[in-house]
Protein backbone atom coordinates (compact mmCIF):
# COMPACT_ATOMS: atom_id res chain seq x y z
CA UNK A 1 0.00 0.00 0.00
CA UNK A 2 1.37 3.38 -1.02
CA UNK A 3 1.39 6.27 1.44
CA UNK A 4 2.54 9.85 0.81
CA UNK A 5 4.28 11.57 3.70
CA UNK A 6 5.65 15.09 3.96
CA UNK A 7 8.57 16.62 5.87
CA UNK A 8 9.01 20.40 6.35
CA UNK A 9 12.29 21.15 4.56
CA UNK A 10 14.84 23.80 3.73
CA UNK A 11 15.44 24.76 0.08
CA UNK A 12 15.84 22.95 -2.28
CA UNK A 13 13.99 20.06 -0.60
CA UNK A 14 14.55 16.40 -1.31
CA UNK A 15 15.91 13.55 0.79
CA UNK A 16 19.26 15.26 1.41
CA UNK A 17 17.72 18.55 2.50
CA UNK A 18 17.80 19.74 6.09
CA UNK A 19 14.59 19.48 8.04
CA UNK A 20 13.09 22.92 8.59
CA UNK A 21 13.17 24.46 12.05
CA UNK A 22 9.78 26.09 11.33
CA UNK A 23 6.91 23.87 10.27
CA UNK A 24 4.56 26.69 9.21
CA UNK A 25 7.24 28.87 7.65
CA UNK A 26 9.39 26.17 6.04
CA UNK A 27 10.68 26.83 2.54
CA UNK A 28 9.21 23.68 1.04
CA UNK A 29 7.63 20.37 1.97
CA UNK A 30 9.41 17.29 0.69
CA UNK A 31 6.77 14.73 -0.20
CA UNK A 32 7.82 11.09 -0.24
CA UNK A 33 5.81 8.15 -1.53
CA UNK A 34 6.43 5.02 0.53
CA UNK A 35 5.32 1.58 -0.65
CA UNK A 36 6.12 -1.67 1.17
CA UNK A 37 8.67 0.16 3.32
CA UNK A 38 10.56 1.57 0.34
CA UNK A 39 10.84 5.08 -1.06
CA UNK A 40 9.17 5.10 -4.48
CA UNK A 41 9.02 8.78 -5.39
CA UNK A 42 10.19 12.14 -4.02
CA UNK A 43 8.72 15.53 -4.93
CA UNK A 44 8.83 19.04 -3.52
CA UNK A 45 5.91 21.34 -2.78
CA UNK A 46 6.61 25.03 -2.13
CA UNK A 47 5.05 26.23 1.11
CA UNK A 48 1.90 28.27 0.62
CA UNK A 49 1.54 31.85 1.76
CA UNK A 50 1.23 31.47 5.53
CA UNK A 51 -0.34 34.93 5.87
CA UNK A 52 -3.35 33.98 3.74
CA UNK A 53 -4.91 31.09 5.61
CA UNK A 54 -2.71 31.09 8.69
CA UNK A 55 -1.53 27.79 10.10
CA UNK A 56 -4.12 25.89 8.07
CA UNK A 57 -2.82 26.97 4.64
CA UNK A 58 -0.14 24.23 4.62
CA UNK A 59 -2.70 21.67 5.82
CA UNK A 60 -4.94 22.39 2.82
CA UNK A 61 -2.05 22.37 0.33
CA UNK A 62 -0.68 19.07 1.62
CA UNK A 63 -4.13 17.45 1.66
CA UNK A 64 -4.73 18.51 -1.96
CA UNK A 65 -1.39 16.87 -2.87
CA UNK A 66 -2.35 13.51 -1.37
CA UNK A 67 -0.30 13.69 1.83
CA UNK A 68 -1.63 11.36 4.53
CA UNK A 69 1.17 11.71 7.12
CA UNK A 70 3.56 14.44 8.25
CA UNK A 71 6.89 13.95 10.06
CA UNK A 72 7.96 16.98 12.12
CA UNK A 73 10.26 17.85 15.00
CA UNK A 74 7.44 19.57 16.87
CA UNK A 75 4.22 21.50 16.28
CA UNK A 76 1.79 23.66 18.18
CA UNK A 77 -1.71 22.50 19.12
CA UNK A 78 -3.58 24.58 16.50
CA UNK A 79 -1.88 23.17 13.39
CA UNK A 80 -1.93 19.66 14.94
CA UNK A 81 -5.70 19.96 15.32
CA UNK A 82 -5.94 21.12 11.69
CA UNK A 83 -3.96 18.12 10.43
CA UNK A 84 -6.00 15.73 12.56
CA UNK A 85 -9.27 17.23 11.28
CA UNK A 86 -8.03 16.80 7.70
CA UNK A 87 -7.14 13.16 8.31
CA UNK A 88 -3.37 13.69 8.12
CA UNK A 89 -1.46 11.87 10.85
CA UNK A 90 1.45 13.74 12.44
CA UNK A 91 4.56 11.97 13.71
CA UNK A 92 7.58 13.16 15.66
CA UNK A 93 10.67 12.41 13.63
CA UNK A 94 14.33 12.63 14.42
CA UNK A 95 17.55 13.42 12.59
CA UNK A 96 18.82 16.42 10.69
CA UNK A 97 17.78 15.54 7.15
CA UNK A 98 14.55 14.69 5.41
CA UNK A 99 15.92 11.19 4.77
CA UNK A 100 16.45 10.71 8.54
CA UNK A 101 12.86 11.72 9.26
CA UNK A 102 11.51 9.46 6.50
CA UNK A 103 13.57 6.53 7.77
CA UNK A 104 12.18 7.02 11.30
CA UNK A 105 8.67 6.84 9.81
CA UNK A 106 9.47 3.72 7.77
CA UNK A 107 11.08 2.04 10.81
CA UNK A 108 8.02 2.86 12.96
CA UNK A 109 10.31 4.72 15.37
CA UNK A 110 8.53 8.06 14.88
CA UNK A 111 5.77 8.23 17.51
CA UNK A 112 2.39 9.64 16.57
CA UNK A 113 1.98 13.16 17.87
CA UNK A 114 -0.93 14.03 20.16
CA UNK A 115 -1.95 17.02 22.27
CA UNK A 116 0.40 15.90 25.06
CA UNK A 117 3.40 16.19 22.75
CA UNK A 118 2.65 19.57 21.16
CA UNK A 119 5.08 22.41 21.35
CA UNK A 120 4.38 25.09 23.92
CA UNK A 121 5.73 27.74 21.59
CA UNK A 122 2.53 29.69 21.14
CA UNK A 123 0.77 27.38 18.70
CA UNK A 124 1.71 29.37 15.60
CA UNK A 125 2.68 26.31 13.60
CA UNK A 126 6.37 26.68 14.31
CA UNK A 127 8.76 23.91 15.09
CA UNK A 128 11.11 25.57 17.57
CA UNK A 129 12.95 22.40 18.46
CA UNK A 130 16.32 23.88 17.54
CA UNK A 131 15.73 27.30 19.03
CA UNK A 132 14.18 26.54 22.41
CA UNK A 133 15.02 22.90 23.01
CA UNK A 134 11.65 22.18 24.68
CA UNK A 135 9.66 20.78 21.79
CA UNK A 136 11.20 17.33 21.49
CA UNK A 137 8.01 15.53 22.49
Amino acid sequence: MKKRIAVPSETPGGLGASRSAHFGHCDVFTMVDIEDGEIKDVSVLPNSDHEHGGCLAPVKALLLNGVRAMVVGGMGPNPLAGFQAAGISVYLGSGDTVKDAVQAFVDNSAPRMDNNSTCGCGGHGHDHEHEHGHCHG
